[in-house]
């Protein structure tokens, strides 16, 4: 499932191949995705410039004059910057075509990523406005953590990866950053100090920019038919390698479900 570094990547990715183009075209193969298009998504955007493409946790926002298109990746969603002369495929769902040619192409194969519309402010839109911090930000810190923490009994790793405490923090990457401030994921979020919520927070920061250093190294790939990102080969420390040897100490990696998600953890060096 694409998170934060991958949507990250995919913006800046995009942005310079589409940013300030008009759009002359809208082609949709398939309006039914987890949210169905909206039925006049053509006549909104026909016309419209894309004055800018930004994220918020892991929606991607292209503002226009008369609104803003919010896409989601989803479990398997991708988008690429294509000629109009490329044949689409199987699951591409929508293109984007603008004056020079250039396609926005968006392509999901399981349809659970998603492409609206709103002409409101984009922070009240309802999947917006109750919104955590973005982890890369001034305003998240350890001692944001430390205080919406007290009293909660759920597992760190739970708590973290909820988008009303702090977005964009996917199951990979809390894998990695609890692993990196030596915080074990079962542990109550209520039982963490200040000082370890303060390494916690660095942590998250910084595996984040690490991700999105790696894919950054590839962004070439978005303008051709693979259209894809370099984060595919990031080298993860703890996800992905339950009974490995743990690259700090040794011990063989172990692993357990926490909201049916893949939990790895070492149990010497996370407490």
């Amino acid at each position: 499932m694409p998170e934060l570094p991958e949507v990250e990547t995919t913006c800046r990715g995009i942005a310079p191949h589409i940013q300030g183009k008009r759009i002359t075209a809208v082609e949709i193969r398939q309006a039914k995705l987890r949210w169905p298009m909206p039925d006049n998504l053509s006549a909104l955007l026909l016309g419209q410039s894309v004055l800018s493409i930004s994220r918020r946790a892991k929606y991607l926002l292209l503002a226009t004059a008369s609104g803003t298109l919010l896409i989601h990746l989803g479990m398997s969603g991708s988008l690429r910057v294509v000629t109009n002369d490329l044949p689409a495929s199987k699951h591409d769902h929508l293109d984007i075509i603008f004056a020079d040619g250039t396609v926005l192409r968006f392509n999901d194969p399981r349809r659970f990523g998603s492409v609206l519309w709103t002409a409101e402010a984009i922070e009240q839109h309802p999947l917006m406005k109750n919104l955590g911090p973005e982890p890369l930000l001034a305003d998240f810190n350890g001692k944001l953590l430390y205080d919406l923490s007290r009293n909660r009994k759920v597992p760190v790793k739970t708590f973290i990866m909820n988008s009303h405490i702090v977005v964009g923090v996917g199951n990979i990457y809390a894998n990695e950053a609890l692993f990196t401030a030596g915080i074990l994921p079962t542990k109550a979020a209520g039982k963490i100090t200040l000082a370890r919520y303060q390494v916690l927070a660095d942590c998250i920061r910084d595996v984040l920019q690490w991700a999105i250093q790696q894919g950054g190294t590839t962004l070439r790939d978005f303008v051709n038919e693979a259209g894809k990102p370099g984060y595919f080969q990031q080298q993860l420390k703890v996800y992905g390698r339950t009974g490995l040897p743990c690259l700090s100490c040794g011990e063989a990696l172990e692993e357990v479900r926490l909201a049916n998600r893949s939990t790895v953890f070492c149990r010497h060096c996370q407490r």
